[in-house]
């Protein structure tokens, strides 16, 4: 669900990141205090817009979308079921525009260039005892770490499946925990000694 940034040109691509940011704050803002399909129709008009304009290839996008296929699934039949087709569409809708848009900033955005302005807001914070450069650390592995959680998950499913063996929330959730336990080990050491925690 996190993008991988994409090179490119783009007008979104030269845009600073803080006005990206800001954009992407307002955009969600006001998708979410639309109230008809048609409207969230003319935010998804956007939106696809701004994909290509930055010029994102289709399968990109697509896979930033495609793993929140269960979540609304759920969130569709529950809403359907309580509340009507209508507002099950504005919600799934919703929660899939949101989405995209934060990925169409992370996939034309550098991490880094976030990190700088997320420090630059938090700066006139230093006076309270708020640390920027440490804050912008763990945005950075929060970040980081999303990606590898994926993939840590990803890598015990295929070995389960490899081993033959059915489902089982247990065989799956048991050893990512033991493997993401090691890893933030692994990465609180590296940061130790790195002189982090001086």
């Amino acid at each position: 669900m996190i993008g991988l940034y994409q090179p490119g040109t783009s007008l979104l691509h030269r845009l600073a990141a803080g006005w990206k940011l800001l954009a992407m704050g307002l955009a969600i803002v006001g998708i979410v205090l639309l109230q008809a399909p048609w409207q969230l129709g003319v935010a998804a008009l956007a939106v696809v817009g701004g994909f290509a304009l930055a010029r994102i290839p289709a399968r990109v996008t697509w896979s930033q979308l495609w793993p929140m296929r269960w979540f609304l699934l759920f969130i569709a039949v529950f809403q359907v079921i309580f509340t009507g087709w209508e507002r099950a569409l504005m919600t799934c809708g919703t929660l899939l525009l949101t989405v995209a848009i934060a990925a169409l900033i992370t996939l034309t955005t550098r991490v880094t260039e976030m990190l700088d302005v997320c420090q630059r807001l938090l700066g006139p914070l230093r006076r309270f005892g708020v640390d920027p450069d440490r804050a912008g650390l763990v945005l950075a592995l929060t970040i980081r770490c999303i990606p590898l959680m994926v993939e840590i998950v990803g890598a015990v499913s295929q070995a389960r499946k490899a081993r033959g063996a059915g489902f089982s929330l247990r065989a799956l959730v048991v050893p990512s925990v033991v493997r993401a336990l090691r890893r933030a080990d692994a990465i609180g050491d590296a940061l130790t000694a790195r002189g982090v925690d001086d």
